[in-house]
């Protein structure tokens, strides 16, 4: 390599306020769609994405008046496609002016791919838009909007315009066109709005333009700083500075000297590390920055020195993320080549505090760095720089995205296979590192690691933030994959005077999904969970899987599954469940998932009654045997909102050694939506929860209905509650309501069944009426969460019930 090289990368009145004046969406007239006010001119969310020029998501306000018109105090907010009662708003604030004829250009959360910057927006939101499906509503007003309907948007007076585009259930008349991470849905050059998504907005490239007309190329998308030649005034950790944010966001800088640490010359966030080699000693500010330079590999290596330029950003990769700082629109002079690169920073067993985050109660950003004192500020006050860890133990198994986690802290609430418990909101385990890679995985391929694996030696890298995990370790060198033998574990065998009911997750079951699929499920059942009396079942998708066709049966789907079992030695099951309406239950598009239950009619009787459907409640009444239900199987208050998009829990009446056993199997609402651990905002704001709460409460007034009837009857409440033992959600359930969690028998390091970004957790539950708390017993069989090869990322329970006795000893 030469030295000196030079190195560059240049990379209305609106329809919706016309119904409040009493004219229909569907027919307003040319007459009202004369604007008197700015309108969404433009939405695009496929920035970041692949196959994507347009590095971020952005929105775009055109004005048709003939005078400016001030935004103070307007926003512009975002809903997804199909929003629930709990789900959050995105709300971008505006301010400034949108001049006659103009348009302003609101840039929006970033994904990881990508090259063209947009041109500098008047406005910055955090907003992570779908790329197909979604709802933006221009708002006179920064509170958050209630609506959640095309009706209730129509009658919101703030709401200034709506475009819905996709499958958005809130748009004008009807939504525009599907898109994609390449199309965007814009108006015509007259900003025509007639009250209708469809016939006003296409769908083709997109064109943001910002209030001084540039557009992607122009001004802020343009040309860069010349090429620096000699040191500038400024080092790395002064653009870096002492909080999450850099001082110099948004300016140029020139002349930042350092050496290449690393290179990323994969994807579409391409780009290279740089760190100064003296520092300032000042714990709080990091010592080394990345240069982003998008879809085109930069010329540099590790080792040479640099002298880089360009604009300082502020990263984000998705709504409520933390920001990465880094250079954009960057270029830079190669020195020197094979120097040494600096020494990197061990993460030893106390080099992260155990605090994980400060909790001012809302955005991180603009505090003073702690990091001997939080986790979170330590990464931030190391972002970018190098670090290692050394015979890392595996925390969390290899994952579809070659990324796995490793622990610096083993003893941090471990669990009984070597993995960290998360126990409580208090403790979200500050030891736990994601670690990918940068290597060339034809020649480096990364390792297939379980939980309780090694990765021996050094393991080094810069330090970088994903939406997904946090901060990271992009790992230059691996160390050796050392296999922990961990195998997979299975429960106990049933006693002859035991009833066995299960609850599994079989994650997005389709009826189409391949044969391998359902053999390893199937597996699961007759060898590991001995092939129990009563399987609950959760996301059994429809017979045609995510193909959004209204098909809504899943007979395909269950009778596959139940031969699968079958062709395994295991029973001859039976199926029941009830089909949803389509596209109600949330979940993946075009699934229609559900309960179901499977049980082995040589052992149980399913006692049938008619008249369940997907809207019709179950209700308890009494009979001769004391309690019944009014249909079989039944759903639990199918049309109450707190299942909106989410779905409904399945009720049985099962007949097992001459008992009656009653079970619900559940899937309450996904955390989908909730701030995450490693989040700006501290502590995270857990809005998903309101609906589990609203869930809960349902599921407590049912069990408390059928033990009015039968205060000793056999009640099973079971399945996916995403939520965990220690939260709100159960407390409703076993406090305040009349169940009992049998997890909480075990050892508090066997108290888990899911593992998410290195936690060990629990989201599955299966809990019973206090009258059997005595009489049951409960096994968890570990096949999938701690493996790399996993056929469903949710591990099945088995309770026992024991069925000698029918008061329990020394239980009230």
């Amino acid at each position: 390599m030469s030295p000196n090289r030079p190195g560059r990368l240049i990379a209305s009145t609106s329809a919706a306020a016309a119904v409040l004046l009493g004219v229909g969406l569907g027919a307003v007239p040319a007459a009202l769609a004369d604007a008197t006010t700015p309108v969404i001119s433009e939405v695009y969310g496929g920035g970041g994405n692949s196959g994507a020029d347009l590095r971020n998501d952005f929105v775009e306000l055109g004005n048709p008046t003939d005078g400016a018109v001030s935004l103070d105090g307007w926003s512009v907010q975002y809903l997804p496609a199909s929003p629930k009662p709990a789900t959050r708003v995105q709300v971008t604030e505006l301010g400034g002016e949108i001049g006659a004829g103009e348009h302003y250009l609101v840039r929006q959360a970033a994904g990881s791919g990508g090259s063209v910057e947009l041109p500098d927006p008047d406005a910055v939101g955090g907003a992570n838009m779908s790329a197909s499906s979604g709802a933006v509503l221009l708002v006179h007003g920064t509170e958050p909007v209630t609506c959640r309907t095309a009706a209730t948007c129509a009658e919101d007076g703030d709401v200034v315009d709506v475009v819905g585009y996709g499958d958005a259930v809130v748009h004008e008349s009807a939504p525009a066109p599907r898109l994609s991470n390449t199309t965007s849905a814009s108006r015509d050059a007259d900003l025509t709005d007639t009250g209708d998504n469809a016939a006003d907005l296409t769908a083709g490239a997109p064109t943001p333009v910002n209030t001084a007309g540039e557009a992607p190329g122009d001004g802020g998308g343009g040309d860069g700083p010349e090429d620096p030649v000699e040191p500038g005034d400024l080092r790395v950790h002064d653009v870096q500075g002492t909080t999450r944010t850099s001082p110099y966001a948004g300016r140029q800088v020139t002349g930042l000297p350092g050496v290449v640490t690393a290179v990323n010359a994969f994807g579409g966030a391409q780009g290279f590390w740089f760190q100064d080699t003296e520092g300032d000693g000042d714990p709080r500010t990091s010592e080394a920055l990345f240069v982003f330079t998008g879809s085109t590999t930069p010329d540099v290596a590790v080792g040479d020195e640099v002298l880089a330029a360009g604009r300082v950003s502020e990263y984000r990769p998705s709504s409520g993320a933390q920001t990465i700082t880094q250079l954009s629109q960057a270029n830079w002079t190669v020195l020197s080549s094979g120097n040494a690169v600096p020494g990197s920073v061990l993460l030893d067993e106390d080099a992260l505090p155990e605090a994980y985050a400060p909790e001012p109660g809302g955005d991180l950003s603009s505090l003073e760095l702690e990091p001997q004192s939080y986790a979170l500020d330590f990464w931030a006050a190391h972002e970018h720089m190098l670090v290692r860890v050394e015979d890392a133990p595996v925390v969390g198994a290899t994952d579809d995205y070659h990324a796995l986690w490793v622990t610096t802290k083993p003893g941090q609430n471990p669990t009984v296979n070597g993995g960290t418990r998360y126990g409580s909101y208090d403790q979200p385990n500050s030891g736990r590192v994601k670690i990918e890679s940068l290597l060339d995985r034809a020649r480096h391929p990364f390792p297939d690691a379980n939980l309780g694996d090694t990765l021996a030696g050094v393991t080094e890298g810069p330090v970088y933030y994903s939406q997904y995990g946090g901060y990271l370790v992009r790992a230059t060198t691996l160390g050796e994959h050392v296999p922990g033998g961990l195998e997979r574990t299975g429960v106990r065998d049933s006693r002859r005077y035991e009833i066995s009911i299960a609850t599994y997750n079989v994650e997005n079951l389709g009826g189409q999904d391949d044969q391998a699929k359902y053999d390893e499920l199937a597996a699961g059942v007759v060898e590991y969970l001995n092939s129990p009396d009563i399987i609950g079942l959760e996301e059994i998708q429809d017979n045609t899987g995510p193909t959004d066709d209204g098909v809504v049966d899943a007979d395909v789907t269950l009778d596959r599954l139940v031969a699968a079992i079958e062709a395994r030695g295991g029973p001859s099951y039976e199926w029941r469940q009830i089909s949803p309406q389509d596209k109600q239950d949330g979940g993946q598009p075009g699934g229609n998932i559900r309960n179901a239950f499977l049980f082995d009619p040589g052992h149980v009787r399913f006692v049938d009654r008619e008249g369940g459907d997907a809207t019709t409640a179950v209700e308890v009444v009494e009979g001769r045997r004391g309690a019944e239900l009014s249909v079989s199987p039944g759903r639990i208050s199918p049309r109450d909102e707190a299942w909106e998009s989410s779905r409904k829990p399945l009720v049985g009446h099962f007949r097992v050694l001459n008992r009656d056993v009653y079970v619900v199997t559940n899937h309450f609402n996904s955390k989908g939506g909730d701030e995450s651990l490693h989040g700006v905002n501290q502590p995270p704001n857990r809005t998903s929860e309101a609906q589990r709460h609203a869930q809960a409460e349902l599921v407590g007034e049912f069990a408390e209905e059928l033990l009015s009837v039968d205060p000793e009857a056999n009640l099973v409440v079971m399945g996916d509650l995403n939520d965990f033992q220690f939260s709100r959600t159960l407390e409703i359930l076993t406090v305040d309501g009349p169940l009992y969690n049998p997890m909480t028998d075990l050892p508090e390091e066997e108290r888990y069944n899911y593992v998410y970004d290195g936690n060990s957790q629990a989201l599955d539950h299966i809990l019973v009426n206090q009258a059997l708390a005595g009489r049951a017993d409960y096994g968890i069989a570990r096949l999938n969460s701690e493996f790399h090869d996993q056929v469903s990322d949710h591990d099945p329970q088995v309770l026992w019930l024991d069925t000698r006795r029918s008061t329990p000893p020394g239980r009230p």
